[in-house]
This record gives structure tokens, sequence and C-alpha cells, in this order.
């Protein structure tokens, strides 16, 4: 752990790949696409809040200090058996979190245009590649897995999704995404039962395929990570620069610069033509001397601007 003298201690830093980021220690991320739901408060048991839809057919749970920090469920009535489960443990990101919790914002919202059951209580697809588009749309690659599963990692090896098709019931384990080396305070992991509908762990895993780092103090990224992300302390590098003041040496370029332009662009005069006649005259006679024959020398026109000999 650092020491408490660090000066960088609680210094703001963007925090990328955002899968490794870990938890900042609250589930504010997570529960914000369900803030205008009612929050419940409990004072005894391990579970400190949950979060419902109006009708309780979906609860949120967070568990503050237990491995296991988040276990949302979904059913067809409030008091019912949950109909699917999915479980993220301490290390994953809340950001990861909100991935299912808009979804899931966004499927009761919609619940009347869809037989008035909500598509959180869908079944789920049949092809396995449909929950993990996202990833493999992002370049995640198959890997070699055991007999009945699937396995795709991330470019970097560091996040990976195991899909198990071995299955004996409804409330199996059947889709892990993970992130991180293998450990307690390292590896983040989402898991998902058999019957989550497949769209909502798609929305999931659309968040651990995205690349925008997200915010973190210094001091809550492991030890044992830091070699594996990027940071970047916030308002460096990564913020809009903030243009220089101009120079008296650049107004001076600018002005000359101007008139140059302008003066290009300008109409002639009459004094401007009669020194491009004279200047062409001079060539001409420079050209008639070095020739071996002399033409007949052209009149040169009379203009208005150019005074008449008296007699």
């Amino acid at each position: 752990m650092p020491s408490t003298d660090d000066p960088y201690r609680y210094e703001e830093v963007r925090v990328s790949p955002m899968y490794l980021a870990g938890s900042n220690g609250t589930g504010d991320a997570g529960f914000a696409p369900v803030a205008h739901w009612p929050h419940h408060y409990l004072d005894e048991g391990p579970c400190q809040l949950v979060v419902t839809s109006p009708d309780q057919r979906i609860r949120i749970g967070w568990f503050g200090d237990d491995f296991e920090l988040w276990k949302i469920t979904a059913a067809a009535e409030a008091v019912s058996a949950p109909r699917w489960t999915a479980t993220f443990n301490h290390v994953t990101p809340a950001e990861i979190v909100a991935g299912l919790t808009a979804a899931l914002a966004h499927d009761y919202a919609e619940a009347d245009a869809y037989d008035g059951n909500g598509r959180f209580l869908a079944n789920p697809s049949i092809h396995w590649a449909d929950a993990v588009r996202p990833l493999t749309d992002a370049g995640w690659r198959r890997e070699a897995a055991e007999r009945g599963t699937v396995e795709l990692v991330a470019p970097d090896g560091q996040a990976g999704v195991l899909i198990d098709n071995r299955l004996s019931g409804w409330d199996d384990e059947s889709v892990t995404l993970w992130a991180g080396p293998p450990g307690w305070g390292t590896r983040a992991e989402a898991v998902f039962t058999a019957r989550t509908p497949t769209h909502l762990i798609a929305a999931t895993a659309a968040v651990m395929a995205n690349a925008a780092p997200v915010i973190r103090e210094r001091h809550q990224i492991d030890r044992r990570m830091e070699h594996l992300v990027t940071l970047t302390p916030v308002g460096q590098v990564t913020d809009p620069q903030v243009p220089r003041a101009p120079t008296p040496l650049d107004v001076r370029h600018t002005a000359v610069a101007q008139a140059v332009h302008r003066a290009a662009r300008a109409p002639r005069t009459a004094a401007d033509l009669r020194v491009m006649a004279a200047q062409s005259r001079t060539a001409g006679a420079v050209q008639n001397r070095s020739s071996n024959f002399a033409p007949a020398a052209a009149t040169p026109p009379i203009s208005a601007s150019t005074p008449r000999r008296s007699r």
C-alpha cells in the first residue's frame, strides 16, 4: 500500500484500460442509471443497499464489505424466485455494472411495449456469440477451451469471457466476464446465470470493450496492477490545450502577411500600369540587342494617363 505521506496519494488519474481500474469504493456509477428508482437502506445484514424497480421485480443489491459486491436479479413477480442472477465481485469497476443497470432501466421503461413483462425477462438466444458480439467486434479472439465451453480473450490478454454450455440447471453460472490476473484483489469478475437475457450480457460486455478511461485516485490502483495500466494525471495531455497569447513578433508577422495578401488582390492603378509598361520595354530592348535581327519596334499605346507632347 502507498505511504500516507505520499503527496500523490489522492491525485486523480485517468486509468486505461477501464476493466483494470478496479473499484473506487462506492457504487455510485452502477446506481446512476436507476437513481430514480426506490432506494432501501439496510442497517442489518451484509447487504447495505437495495435499489428496486417500482414494482420490485428488479432488485439491485450492494454488499459494501463482501467479496460478492453486487447481486442483481429479475423475477416475474415481486415475491417470486429470480429468473436470473448477475453478480459482480469487489474488484469490478462500477462503470461495468452500469452497463447492466442502464440496460435494465431502459427495459423497464419500455415494458409496456413488450407484453407488459419487459425484455429483462426474455429468453436468452440459442447462439452464444450474440451475448459477446461487442467483444468480437472489438477484436477479442477465441482461445482453446475445454470441451463444451467457449473462451474469448482481449487483445492485451488481460481480460476475457468464459461461456459454459454444459448446463444442468437454470441457475447454473453460464457466462463469466473477467479482467486482471488471478488473485483476490486483482481479478474482476461478472457472472451471469443461464437464463440471463442475451442482450443484458451484451450490454455489460459492450462497456468492457469500450476503450475510454475512467477516473480514480492514485491510491485506489493496486500496486500489482500498475504495470498493466496507463495512468494519466487529470488535466494533463488529454485535456484541451489553452492557446497561448500572440507575441509582438507574431503580431508583426501576421500584419505583414495580411498586407502582402491585400496588395496581391488589389486592383491595378494607372501608375502601376506605366511601371509595368516601362519594365516591358526595357526587357524588349535587351532582347533585341542580343538577337541577329531587330524586329520593328511596336509603338506603345497611348493611354489616357500618358501626357501628350505639344507642337
